[in-house]
């Protein structure tokens, strides 16, 4: 058993922390659609998740850090360590919306900031002074989005916290959320051009569309969720009562590209499954495919709130069906694939 736990610590996947990001998402949305006792349910098996992937990754910090150090910095491997931040943040906001618990969140959104700077900072400086670069088609992927994915959920969950502030601190927090509110933005337009010059300018196997493209769409879709919680707390500081002209637009133009990419990516999973008979089955990458189709449906339904778009209501019912089905394939296949180790048929 003990054997088991350090080889899962030892060769863990940095962006395991995407099965949080994918329930947590899927949790919050299924609360808002009226089904509570479903979000509860996902809110007590993230709680477990979370913990669990934290003594695993504590274990490989302690033991195998150098095994961190060359993830980290890996141009491949390094944004799945954005996980631990936007998984850290996006159960900080289930915490808040499904457990209606904020003390526990506050602890979560200062240490999702702390691992932001370690995490952010480490990696693009990393990137930056290698000496040997890969080529951009095999250097870049939709993980790097993660980066931005991260950014948006730090802001989520501060402006769910900053109702229960006072005074400067909730304006502090307020200005805060909505700078990373912007940076997000930023890091999501400067990734997602060199991604789409990839898709379109760059020889693209089959085998290298991987579930983390998704995210492609998921960023625009936590973005949205972003600006529309902002929205919806105008109210409490002026500055954001001045501007939720601008944001609005500015969200609509995320949920608008999110939108577009459903399709597309589609079919680039039917070219590639389909087609190419690419077999599909269970990796750690999926929870990267997961996550964005939860967070469509919750976000459409907070960005359909926000700026009082009623007929768009029947998105996240219809959303709320397919991200179960992606949910559930992705749970078996985790289940099944531990079973498989455990009794030796796989390789760890």
């Amino acid at each position: 058993m003990i054997s088991f736990i350090t080889k899962k610590a030892k060769y863990l996947f940095p962006g395991y922390f995407a099965l949080v990001m994918a329930t947590g998402a899927l949790s919050i949305g299924s609360y808002m659609l009226g089904y509570s006792l479903f979000s509860t349910i996902l809110l007590v098996i993230n709680t477990v998740a979370y913990c669990v992937l934290w003594v695993l990754t504590i274990i490989r910090i302690l033991f195998y850090f150098q095994n961190i150090i060359h993830d980290v910095t890996h141009h491949m491997k390094g944004p799945g360590f954005f996980t631990l931040v936007a998984g850290t943040s996006v159960y900080g906001s289930q915490l808040i919306i499904v457990g209606h618990s904020h003390l526990m969140s506050q602890a979560l959104w200062v240490f999702a900031i702390i691992l932001w700077v370690i995490i952010m900072y480490t990696f693009f400086t990393a990137v930056t002074i290698r000496k040997e670069k890969p080529t951009i088609e095999e250097g870049i992927n939709g993980a790097w989005l993660i980066a931005s994915v991260a950014t948006q959920s730090v802001s989520i969950l501060g402006t769910l916290l900053s109702p229960y502030m006072n005074g400067q601190a909730r304006e502090a927090v307020l200005f805060f959320t909505l700078a990373m509110y912007f940076l997000g933005c930023m890091l999501y337009l400067n990734i997602i051009t060199l991604i789409f010059y990839r898709f379109t300018f760059v020889k693209f196997k089959f085998e290298a569309l991987t579930p983390p493209y998704w995210i492609n769409m998921g960023a625009v879709a936590i973005t949205t969720l972003a600006g529309s919680t902002l929205i919806l707390h105008a109210e409490l500081w002026q500055l954001l009562n001045q501007i939720t002209p601008f944001l609005k637009g500015f969200t609509l133009f995320f949920w608008i590209t999110g939108t577009w990419w459903i399709p597309l990516l589609f079919i680039l999973m039917i070219w590639r499954h389909v087609i190419n008979q690419h077999p599909i089955s269970y990796e750690p990458q999926y929870w990267g495919m997961a996550f964005p189709l939860a967070m469509y449906m919750t976000s459409t339904y907070q960005f359909s709130k926000a700026v009082e778009v009623e007929f768009l209501m029947f998105v996240p019912h219809v959303m709320f069906y397919i991200a179960i089905a992606a949910w559930l394939f992705g749970f078996i296949g985790l289940f099944r694939r531990l079973w498989m180790e455990w009794k030796g048929e796989i390789y760890l």
